[in-house]
């Protein structure tokens, strides 16, 4: 998609048929996005480069979703100054609760917001990244505001 303006980053091709949700709901709300496959530990080198230049590529919220270790969204956020959104993926045995400790215990100067595991984090990532993204758009916060009343 062209000017994207959210970026969707898994560590691994497998996690892409996780993303399904997040895509339903930027594409509801009309918010251009990228999905990028790229691994903290597989390709470090390319996780640094993207960090680095996701703002001059336009980039304003990062969704990280790894599994297992998920040292993904945390080396994202240690490079960016982008709010990066962390969700964590049920792909390992415990079923991604390796990947919750992962992201919530970022130290201190590196955060990262991070959601439920698996599906319905996915979900909640995308909507919370169109929530930032409304705070300086008035379209897209008319457009959170009736979807928000449509769940009631």
């Amino acid at each position: 998609m062209s000017n994207p303006k959210v970026a969707i980053v898994v560590g691994s091709q497998n996690d892409e048929p996780f993303l399904d949700s997040a895509k339903e709901i930027l594409d509801r709300f009309g918010v251009p996005y990228t999905v990028e496959v790229m691994s903290a530990h597989r390709n470090l080198d390319r996780t640094i480069d993207f960090a680095q230049s996701a703002e001059e590529l336009g980039i304003q919220v990062i969704i990280a979703c790894a599994g297992m270790s998920a040292h993904l969204p945390g080396v994202i956020a240690a490079k960016t100054i982008l709010p990066v959104i962390g969700v964590p993926l049920p792909t390992s045995e415990i079923q991604g609760i390796d990947s919750l400790y992962s992201m919530v215990q970022m130290p201190g100067g590196v955060p990262v917001a991070t959601m439920a595991i698996g599906k319905a984090g996915v979900k909640n990532a995308a909507i919370f990244a169109v929530s930032i993204l409304a705070r300086s758009d008035a379209n897209l916060r008319e457009k959170l505001l009736k979807f928000k009343e449509s769940i009631k």
